[in-house]
């Protein structure tokens, strides 16, 4: 007869999953993680001509450059122009001071990276980076499940083994001696 398990032991062996396939999925999107920013980065540029934003992102840096040159100019202006004993209104010394509620460069650009950022996510999705990551999460939920469904330790040593085989784990792993350290 077996005996069912515990809530503690289903917890260790839902730990030990994690402890397996954690740092492999970890690892693999850190991989990811890099081929999706310069994924990314050729995605602006291509959204940006493919839908002509990179024409009006242009006019508007232009035309920021052109604000900040006059603000710049006048600026330096009224800050000839003041009588010696008088300070410039608080609106010169602040820093952003014009209304939050306007659109800005940053915000055009940072609206097309975010819609480049999905595109290039779905491109690495089928890259063999993003393929074999998929597959890590895959498996470590099959060996979650498999061990919420199990009867018994028995029979779930046995599936996780089959489970860790996969990524090249064995599920009861035999630890090493530890090297007797003499000086």
């Amino acid at each position: 007869m077996s005996k069912t398990m515990t809530k503690y032991q289903l917890d260790h062996y839902k730990q030990k999953v994690k402890r397996q396939f954690d740092p492999m999925i970890d690892e693999q999107e850190l991989l990811v993680k890099q081929y999706k920013t310069e994924a990314t980065d050729k995605a602006v540029d291509k959204l940006s001509k493919k839908i002509g934003a990179d024409k009006i992102i242009n006019k508007f840096r232009q035309a920021e450059k052109m604000l900040e040159d006059a603000r710049a100019s006048a600026m330096t202006f009224f800050e000839k122009k003041k009588p010696k004993d008088q300070e410039l209104h608080y609106k010169f010394t602040e820093r952003g001071s014009y209304r939050n509620d306007e659109l800005t460069l940053e915000d055009c650009e940072s609206q097309l990276r975010s819609w480049a950022e999905n595109l290039a996510q779905r491109e690495i999705e089928r890259r063999p980076e993003g393929l074999k990551l998929k597959q890590l999460k895959d498996l470590k939920v099959k060996a979650i499940d498999t061990v919420m469904e199990a009867g018994a330790p028995e029979q779930l040593s046995m599936a996780l083994d089959k489970v860790s085989q996969k990524i090249g784990l064995r599920w009861d792993q035999d630890l090493q001696a530890i090297p007797n350290f003499k000086k």
